[in-house]
């Protein structure tokens, strides 16, 4: 049974806004990275690799360049493994090379600009074959590949996931929307983008009291009069509230279930049958 949740957050000064590290192991990814060597190089397996690392053989007596056109080519769920097999393995993993060789091979379309305008940055190597990850497999853009809108989607994921409440949910839906805009997006484009984010972070929050608090209180926050683009996403505030009244109806007490469900009624007609009922 989900636990229920009833303690209120205790009060603190909101965080600045900030980049923090992804917010999930690529290690996780799945292995749509991987792939067969090429012809040219030997047939091997993970377990090889290590253990010739172990015994200081072949694999181990290889160039750094060499270990990364190896590693880039296994698949992306046996990269944690590889990179805990030495301080030597871990380094590389550490290291620009690796990622950016990953990157041009997976991805070679991508530009090499480290710069673009606006105010969430790109960042290095790690952080971009992640955004670029999430923009092929976490949104869905039509088959396109947009690394701008993985590196968005990570920051408001690492935004609603700090400890502490992140800033009010109208403040990162403008940073988002300036973020677009300063890289030449339409104001339409812009709003579109935003909103497929924000509900694909919103579906991939785990469910648990923090993420039950965060909906509770983007729910309960006041409609500011800001002019399109950067107004809420009416799908966005519905998504909301629909999660709140399903995945988390048993974390609610009475009383937050009326707050709640007064707000619902303020902003939807008609309620739907599946959120009554406390």
């Amino acid at each position: 049974m989900r636990p229920c949740f009833y303690s209120e957050p205790s009060p603190t000064a909101q965080a600045p806004l900030q980049i923090l590290s992804p917010p999930f192991s690529l290690f996780e990814l799945g292995d749509e990275g991987g792939g067969s060597l090429s012809s040219s190089l030997p047939s091997i397996s993970l377990g090889s690799l290590v253990m010739e690392e172990d015994n200081d053989n072949a694999f181990g007596k290889l160039p750094d360049h060499l270990l990364v056109e190896i590693f880039v080519r296994l698949p992306i769920y046996e990269w944690g493994q590889l990179s805990s097999v030495s301080k030597h393995w871990a380094a590389i993993f550490r290291g620009e090379s690796l990622w950016q060789t990953a990157i041009a091979r997976r991805w070679p379309f991508v530009g090499q600009r480290k710069r673009w305008p606006g105010p969430i940055p790109r960042g290095l190597g790690r952080r971009r074959y992640t955004a670029l990850y999430v923009s092929e497999h976490v949104i869905a853009l039509d088959g396109e590949i947009d690394e701008l809108v993985g590196h968005i989607y990570l920051y408001l994921k690492e935004q609603l996931e700090l400890l502490i409440m992140p800033p009010p949910s109208n403040i990162l839906h403008g940073t988002i929307i300036d973020q677009f805009i300063s890289c030449g997006r339409s104001q339409d484009k812009a709003h579109e983008l935003a909103s497929q984010i924000w509900l694909a972070v919103i579906n991939n929050l785990e469910e648990n009291e923090h993420t039950f608090l965060l909906l509770k209180r983007i729910a309960q926050e006041g409609d500011s009069f800001l002019p399109f683009p950067y107004s809420r996403p009416y799908k966005v505030l519905w998504r909301v509230f629909e999660k709140l009244f399903t995945d988390f109806r048993d974390c609610f007490n009475h009383s937050d279930y009326c707050d709640i469900m007064a707000c619902a009624k303020s902003r939807f007609q008609p309620i739907p049958s599946s959120w009554l009922g406390y």
